[in-house]
């Protein structure tokens, strides 16, 4: 199928998460449906955790078909998995504890590791997901957020490396807000062979850079977000009114409770 690209508006970051929620909901249930399994990358950051303790809970806890789920992560900071600041570690205490996920569907990023290290591990991890003779699997649905500069997972501002071009996965080590960055990201080669892509964004913060994103056509190494065009496949932006979605009609037919 065609690349679709679809915004809906919220009022608020409540209104979109439980939006989200249901949308993780239909495309779980269809996924595993078709191939008997559903493969879905987390994000980090603060926008998801309302997603996430939302699928943790009636009603979509009991109509997710986890022991047919497969989770990955987009992104990860080189911490422990127990430290504050791990992607894991956030996933885990608002959902993954929560929800019966066999162990050995659970794929992280070893952020304990040397970056080379974690970055070879994932590898191997997602080759050990993916079809005969290719190096990562198709992503059933990725979640995604959205910096105020404009990045996604650890796709940051400036020029694009030839790793982020011809790799799966990539270490982050270039200064990022005035620090290393110290992450390991999927790159868009596979977010953009992945079925649905699902950005949310949530803030008066994110106004400035959801409009250039969606409406500053080309300038990629300016809005990293800009790189993930899905060759075939659904991008779904889930945005509240705060974060840029002012311009756009409020959706009417969410979830919200």
């Amino acid at each position: 199928m065609e690349r679709e690209v679809q915004v809906r508006v919220f009022a608020d970051l409540e209104e979109l998460s439980w939006a989200a929620a249901e949308e993780f909901m239909v495309l779980a249930q269809a996924a595993v449906a078709a191939n008997g399994r559903f493969l879905v990358a987390l994000s980090g950051g603060g926008t998801p955790r309302r997603l996430f303790s939302l699928l943790g809970q009636t009603p979509f806890a009991d109509n997710i078909p986890w022991a047919q789920t497969v989770v990955l992560w987009g992104d990860e900071r080189l911490v422990p998995p127990d430290e504050e600041g791990s992607n894991y570690k956030q996933a885990t205490d608002h959902l993954l504890k929560k929800v019966p996920i066999p162990a050995p569907q659970i794929h992280r990023v070893k952020g304990e590791l040397e970056a080379a290290a974690a970055v070879a591990d994932y590898k191997r991890q997602l080759q050990s997901l993916a079809e005969p003779g290719r190096a990562w699997p198709r992503l059933d649905l990725a979640i995604m957020g959205l910096g105020s500069d404009g990045h996604t997972a650890s796709l940051f501002p400036g020029p694009i490396s030839s790793e982020e071009l011809n790799q799966p996965v990539m270490a982050v080590t270039a200064e990022y807000d005035g620090r290393p960055a110290q992450r390991i990201s999927l790159t868009p080669l596979v977010f953009n062979d992945a079925h649905h892509v699902l950005f949310l964004v949530s803030g008066a913060e994110k106004a400035e850079a959801f409009t250039a994103v969606l409406n500053q056509a080309g300038s990629p190494e300016q809005w990293p977000a800009q790189r993930i065009q899905p060759h075939s496949g659904r991008v779904l932006w889930f945005v509240d009114e705060a974060g840029g979605g002012r311009d756009y009609p409020i959706n009417k037919d969410s979830l919200c409770k």
